[in-house]
């Protein structure tokens, strides 16, 4: 879990009170946080640091002195929402850039096409204000480094900079150069170095140089006199990427390869800012591509989506009967715009999340919001009514059957993630993506759908096992989902066993007679059917059905499929539904 250090003047500043530190402790639990550790009292205010320990991931806001503050500060009553829309442009709202600029009428930054396929986003605004002290410009650092380490995964997918804007001309270019031509002075450096020298001789370069290390170009931002700013995501040019004590105007941008990862970032820094009372100054970006937003986009930029609860939702699972208007006072402690409206007899809230926040996926996240808005201390803790024996599920049971029966059968038992990519889960197996669920806003492209049958993750397994002595047989009891015409959800979550055998002589009758083996000792009679799975090859596959209803398919693995695998010998598999066979 992340761990913050602030300053304890800074901290207070923002907050708009002094609290001691158990009473700090009391109040940190409204963003699932505590005190790591006390600083050192006879240390002056001015020099003393908390240190902060986050419990939940799903909030990066919070990472950071400005954004912890604005939580205390919201939930505790001690201001209102702060108006973010002087500098947050949206989909119809695009902000003017030209306000406050002395060195060029314009500010916009173009992007090359050649990233494309290389780094391709990227994000900006300018601060303008107060002078920056020792003590922010310490709190800066430690949120570049939170958000892009932990949020912007080691800076593969979010990469920020922060520049003395006073020293840059428009407009800038976010271009891709060759690594072995261009050269500049890189931060703690007295020398110019090649981008490539940069990668594997700098600091910087051996800690993030492997992101861009294998691209024949590397990403570079240069301002309109060709200065260099930066070698994203690796470091800061030593002449306009060195922000010093006193600076008062400053760039920030941020290149990265997933967009909403990008605008949401951003939007944290500017509101984070904008709270410790700098004026925010959006640049527009111009890619020559798609971004998902529009090819141009002015950053900050508001993209969130509203969430709606229900009232009974909301009084069912906290287990009360709060009014509308308690629950409506509970989200905008949490810095939630609410409105309700009467549909077919029940209260529906409607929830517009703030800029710094895209964690609402779910009517759940709002009713979490209710709860942490209300104050812990307001539900009363209650025993169990009921006396109750633990024991195990007979799905549980069963599927620990199966298992010994595949072990005496001769296969060996894996363990698989549930989610995956759509090249593993869907391109490589010949589907169609219609009943395969996507997450809404994951943190990879590696983990961006759930998983619909065990055999891919079962072929994955057998795409790096090559060198190991066929036969190879392997299985995996574990949890599917799929969409579906389920009333409540749209989807489905079933329990399965999937196994695959690969070697020379691998064929459907083997095959058959595996499964027959295996429905016999679960104390199942069955009969096949014809299928046409784009899986299977036609002709040597079968679905299983237990009755009427359909427990399971087996065959022989379509050659497409495993050359889509790069497996080189045969192979049949089968999957069944363990839940519809118990």
């Amino acid at each position: 879990m992340p761990k913050i250090e602030v300053n304890e003047a800074l901290f207070f500043n923002l907050l708009g009170a002094k609290y001691d530190y158990d009473s700090l402790e009391e109040k940190l639990t409204c963003a699932k946080a505590e005190l790591d550790e006390k600083p050192d009292p006879s240390l002056a205010e001015a020099e003393r640091s908390i240190k902060i320990e986050l419990n939940d991931t799903n909030r990066p806001d919070l990472w950071s002195t400005a954004g912890l503050a604005r939580q205390l500060r919201m939930h505790n009553g001690l201001a209102k929402s702060a108006d973010y829309s002087s500098f947050l442009s949206t989909e119809n709202k695009s902000l003017p850039t030209n306000e406050g600029l002395k060195n060029k009428t314009d500010r916009f930054i173009k992007v090359d096409p050649a990233l494309k396929d290389i780094r391709p986003f990227m994000t900006a605004f300018l601060i303008s204000g107060k002078p920056i002290d020792e003590h922010m410009l310490v709190d800066i650092i430690q949120t570049q480094e939170k958000l892009c380490w932990n949020y912007g995964r080691k800076r593969r997918s979010i990469a920020m900079g922060v520049y003395r804007s006073q020293l840059i001309e428009w407009p800038v270019q976010y271009k891709a150069c060759d690594p072995d031509k261009r050269r500049f002075i890189p931060l703690a450096s007295e020398s110019e170095m090649s981008l490539r020298e940069i990668n594997k001789e700098h600091p910087k370069g051996k800690d993030f140089g492997w992101i861009i290390e294998n691209e024949k170009l590397f990403p570079l931002i240069v301002d309109a006199k060709d200065e260099v700013l930066s070698m994203p995501p690796v470091i800061n040019s030593a002449k306009l990427g060195a922000v010093e004590v006193g600076d008062s105007d400053l760039m920030v941008e941020m290149t990265g390869t997933d967009m909403d990862s990008l605008l949401l970032a951003t939007n944290i820094v500017a509101c984070d800012f904008f709270d410790a009372g700098y004026t925010i100054l959006p640049v527009r970006v111009e890619h020559p591509y798609e971004t998902g937003y529009g090819k141009t986009i002015t950053t900050p930029f508001y993209f969130q989506k509203t969430t709606q609860a229900r009232l009974s939702a909301i009084n069912t699972l906290l287990g009360h009967n709060l009014t509308k208007d308690e629950v409506q006072e509970a989200l905008t402690k949490m810095d939630c715009h609410v409105s309700i409206e009467e549909k077919e007899g029940e209260s529906l809230f409607t929830l517009t999340p703030p800029a710094y926040r895209n964690d609402f996926l779910h009517e759940v996240d709002i009713i979490e919001d209710v709860a942490i808005g209300k104050k812990l201390s307001f539900f009363t803790p209650e025993k169990p009514h009921d006396f109750t024996i633990g024991r195990l599920l007979p799905l549980t049971l069963f599927s620990r059957k199966a298992k010994s029966l595949m072990v005496g059968l001769g296969y060996q038992e894996m363990i698989f993630n549930y989610l995956g990519s759509k090249r593993d889960y869907i391109d490589r197996m010949n589907i169609s993506a219609d009943s395969v669920i996507e997450v809404a806003n994951p943190m990879s492209e590696n983990y961006q759908f759930v998983r619909p049958s065990i055999i891919p993750s079962l072929l994955a397994a057998e795409a790096v096992s090559a060198n190991a002595v066929y036969p190879h047989n392997i299985f995996e009891i574990g949890k599917v989902a799929f969409l579906c015409d389920e009333e409540n959800t749209g989807t489905r979550t079933r329990q399965n066993l999937g196994f695959v055998s690969l070697s020379q002589d691998a064929n459907f009758n083997t095959g058959a007679s595996e499964v027959a083996t295996l429905l016999y000792f679960l104390g199942h009679e069955y009969k096949v059917k014809e299928s046409d799975d784009p899986r299977f090859i036609k002709g040597r596959q079968a679905l299983v059905f237990k009755g009427e209803t359909e427990v399971g398919i087996f065959g022989e693995i379509h050659p497409q499929v495993l050359e889509n695998w790069d497996i080189g010998v045969p192979c049949f598999a089968c999957e069944l539904d363990l839940e519809e066979l118990i």
